[in-house]
């Protein structure tokens, strides 16, 4: 299994971060290849799920999720929402994170840990920087743009 940490600190309330990072569909437009279809009613909640698809043709297969924890942020104290991942090609979960931060900013926290079926453990060194780098971009993508 593979295990990262990305950390930001961003010059957004709070509230505006966590939204950025919590809207399912916006993920498509910073993740390559891949596409996103919520499979419950909104609002987002416990127990809301999704799918992401990523890939090409015949090289696609589909990454579910279920929220299973749902804190958002309120009256300044942090947010923190936790995802499973429950494929079969990808399993482990997400948490995300908004804290408060000095001078209206708010700090952003994003843990996985990935495995990813059929590559040897001896892969997870290669699956964690790819992992790192492509989610550090998605995670910037969805700060950056409202």
């Amino acid at each position: 299994m593979a295990n990262f940490l990305l950390e930001r600190t961003v010059a957004l309330p709070l509230d505006e971060a966590w939204r950025r990072l919590t809207r399912w569909p916006r993920h498509a437009e910073a993740v390559p290849l891949t596409r996103i279809r919520v499979t419950t009613a909104e609002p987002t909640h416990q127990g809301t799920r999704f799918v992401a698809r990523s890939g090409i043709g015949p090289l696609s297969f589909d990454d579910p999720m279920e929220v299973t924890e749902w804190h958002p942020p309120r009256d300044g104290a942090p947010g923190r929402c936790r995802l499973e991942k429950r494929g079969r090609v990808m399993t482990g979960w997400a948490e995300l994170e908004v804290h408060p931060a000095p001078e209206d900013r708010t700090r952003v926290l994003w843990r996985e840990e990935i495995h990813v079926r059929s590559v040897p453990a001896g892969l997870d060194g290669l699956v964690r920087r790819t992992s790192y780098v492509v989610f550090g971009r998605a995670v910037d993508r969805l700060l950056r743009t409202a």
